[in-house]
């Protein structure tokens, strides 16, 4: 038996694993253990189901799934006979019948060890409980003379992996992770690793995934924090890296030597970084050639766009003005110089012709009755049908445009402003719509494709916020100014507070009232809306799923 080494060199991949697809995870994989051999790591380790992508939900189900991911591990067991790296791999892994999320330890040739997920989640965006199999506590993976105490991203949020670990032996702990990013999200991971170095007295290395899989973006991040609670490494966020740590056995246990610590992203740069990468993800992976907006000359269209020029390239990304009789010069003068500002392909195509035909088929129909929101929807849905024709005679995807708090209260129109894949202002409230406004206007994205300086104009951060369905109309004349309708829904929808605890931090109870009316009776057109970036805690569709049909209210108090 050799003698347990005094010094260990681990690299922790952060990559970009795309959902089933196998072969090409694979060569990620392999190409980041080329570039750990050239620095003569011993051991690579990589996100969870690096091989398959995070989370699978009932893809990772089929049988053919789960065989092709055992052909790649047994492939990439094959190639670690040289005198290269071992890989510690996240992958679904058979046994006795049941399926695991797992790793596997391949080292010499062969599969050397296995270890199973305990902590499944079963919250919030999570749902694992479904589809794999909880596994028993673990004990430590023995590597080259080293126990090393592997866990798997839920199994470092609760203390009994850790502690288990720690009672059996572990001398490093190892956390691969699918941690999906939301606002603050690092200043929970921090705490909850710290905690676990706390209870255990081990060092602990954490590595996470980057990239979109549909509403989730993962933002990487990873770390190193010693036994003294002392943070001696990160990893970048939303960026593919490959880090690596330095350990040596010290006297009382392994150490990681110090090395590059990046600055996690504020909360306005983190926003908008995962607004990119999420909509880059999903536009080149369902292979779209480029994305179609309406440009309005309002501020969610515009930022919009900017997120879509930094994610895509502007010649990917074609926007289109589509003014009614009611839309402004203002407006026309508005759009245009956001188009021009970022670059893109512009033009303008007219509603009238067409809302004159469908009043006139409906004249008939509609004898007798006033205009209403019947006709300001109708001006909509032309907009829709008019994009939706783009897109299907060109490919591009249509990019909608409608913020978290309009989506909120149902101020959106289905089949209208709600037409389209994809959108990147889902989860972002109006107030925020204006903060990243201004913070793209005085700084560039990492790895952006779009150009730097002011891309939206003053003037459209300026301006009051309409629709333009109807004469000298302004959002406000349906709905409470946006900063006290942000403040209310933040506590209805985030923090599920009651009526009365809302009214008694200062806000009007029949305002109040109305608001989360509006919320629930919405329910059925957010059911009904395009995926979007997750960002708060609590995003509609995966994270917040409420009944359609709801008599619920808060009683008075």
């Amino acid at each position: 038996m050799s003698a347990a080494p005094d010094r260990l060199r681990i690299a922790s991949a952060q990559i970009n694993a795309a959902m089933g697809d196998i072969l090409g995870n694979r060569r990620l994989i392999e190409q980041a253990r080329a570039r750990a051999a050239e620095a003569r790591a011993d051991l690579v380790i990589y996100p969870e189901l690096a091989i398959v992508g995070y989370p699978p939900e009932d893809l990772v189900l089929r049988p053919s799934v789960q065989e092709a991911c055992e052909a790649a591990i047994r492939e990439l067991a094959a190639q670690t006979a040289d005198s290269g790296p071992a890989m510690l791999v996240g992958t679904p892994w058979r046994e006795n019948g049941k399926l695991y999320n797992s790793v596997v330890l391949l080292d010499g040739g062969q599969v050397v060890g296995v270890r199973h997920k305990h902590e499944l989640p079963n919250y919030g965006v999570f749902d694992e409980k479904r589809v794999f199999t909880p596994g028993p506590l673990p004990g430590p993976l023995p590597f080259r003379g080293v126990r090393l105490g592997v866990m798997i991203c839920e199994d470092m949020w609760q203390p009994d992996v850790a502690e288990c670990l720690a009672e059996t032996g572990a001398e490093i702990l190892l956390v691969t992770n699918g941690s999906p990013f939301e606002v603050n999200k690092w200043d929970q991971r921090l705490p909850l690793g710290v905690a676990r170095v706390v209870e255990t007295g081990l060092p602990l290395l954490y590595v996470n995934r980057i990239g979109g899989q549909d509403e989730l973006v993962f933002d990487g991040g990873g770390f190193a924090i010693n036994a003294d609670h002392s943070l001696a490494a990160r990893q970048p966020d939303f960026i593919e890296d490959i880090a690596f740590t330095e350990w040596y056995r010290g006297n009382d246990g392994w150490i990681c030597e110090k090395g590059k610590i990046a600055e996690p992203l504020d909360r306005l740069a983190s926003i908008y970084q995962a607004m990119v990468v999420g909509l880059r993800d999903y536009v080149n992976r369902n292979k779209f050639p480029g994305v179609v907006l309406g440009l309005s000359g309002g501020i969610d269209s515009a930022l919009s766009a900017a997120v879509a020029v930094d994610a895509l390239g502007p010649q990917r990304v074609r926007c289109v003005m589509l003014p009614s009789k009611y839309t402004s010069q203002r407006s026309l003068d508005d759009a245009a110089a956001c188009a021009n500002a970022l670059g893109v392909p512009y033009e303008t195509i007219p509603i009238e012709p067409a809302y004159q035909a469908f009043d006139g088929m409906l004249s008939e129909a509609f004898k007798g009755t006033k205009p209403d929101i019947t006709e300001e929807n109708l001006q909509s849905r032309i907009r829709g049908v008019i994009l939706m024709a783009l897109s299907n005679k060109f490919g591009h995807m249509v990019l909608t445009t409608g913020n978290k708090s309009e989506m909120s209260v149902g101020y959106a129109t289905l089949y209208g402003d709600m037409c389209g894949g994809y959108s990147v202002l889902k989860d972002v409230y109006k107030m925020t719509v204006y903060e990243l406004s201004h913070w793209r206007n005085v700084n560039r994205p990492l790895e952006s494709l779009g150009p730097a300086g002011i891309v939206i104009p003053p003037s459209i951060i300026e301006r009051a916020p309409s629709a333009e369905l109807r004469e000298n109309q302004t959002d406000q004349d349906s709905l409470p100014p946006y900063e006290q309708l942000d403040a209310i829904l933040e506590m209805l929808v985030e923090k599920e507070m009651p009526v009365r605890e809302i009214v008694a931090a200062g806000q009007p109870e029949d305002v109040v009232r109305r608001v989360q009316h509006l919320l629930y009776i919405a329910e059925y057109k957010r059911r009904q809306a395009p995926p979007g970036v997750k960002i708060t805690p609590r995003g509609f569709g995966r994270d917040r799923r409420y009944p359609i049909t709801n008599a619920f209210r808060d009683l008075p108090k």
